[in-house]
């Protein structure tokens, strides 16, 4: 498997956007990049696995949930250098629309936390760059 930090090339990562009743999944990082933050779920695409399979599986892993992953709603660019200027993350991430299921939130794997957040409550929590992009592209307002 490609090394997370201080890659070679370039990783890809997968992600859900979740929005179940006004509210969005977010998800607190327990590992870097943005440890603390609170983000859409996912991670590392694997080796023969579609981005569908990524974002369902990296939402069951991280929250306990089952979803359905549908299209892409969201792409970009994650690049972090550290202060000698090498690249320490860079990873190309798309995010994908997905339909909750069925399942009880329970932070696991890589979050600190879990939660389905109204737009009001996203003033209260930390949020990662990516993240406030995402919401302005998809135009989250609850």
């Amino acid at each position: 498997m490609a090394k997370r930090e201080y890659p070679d090339s370039p990783r890809v990562g997968v992600g859900a956007v979740v929005v179940k009743d006004g509210r969005i999944l977010l998800v607190q990082r327990a590992a870097e990049p943005n440890r603390g933050l609170w983000a859409i779920p996912g991670g590392s695409l694997e080796l023969g696995e579609t981005l569908k399979e990524g974002a369902e599986r990296e939402v069951l892993e991280e929250t306990g949930i089952v979803v359905h992953a549908r299209h892409p709603v969201y792409a970009f660019d994650f690049f972090e250098k550290d202060r000698e200027g090498k690249i320490r993350f860079h990873f190309v991430i798309v995010d994908l629309l997905a339909d909750y299921v069925r399942g009880d939130l329970k932070a696991a794997d890589d979050a600190l936390d879990v939660r389905w957040l109204s737009p009001a409550d996203l003033e209260t929590v930390d949020l990662s760059a990516s993240t406030v992009r995402i919401l302005r592209h998809i135009k989250f307002h609850g």
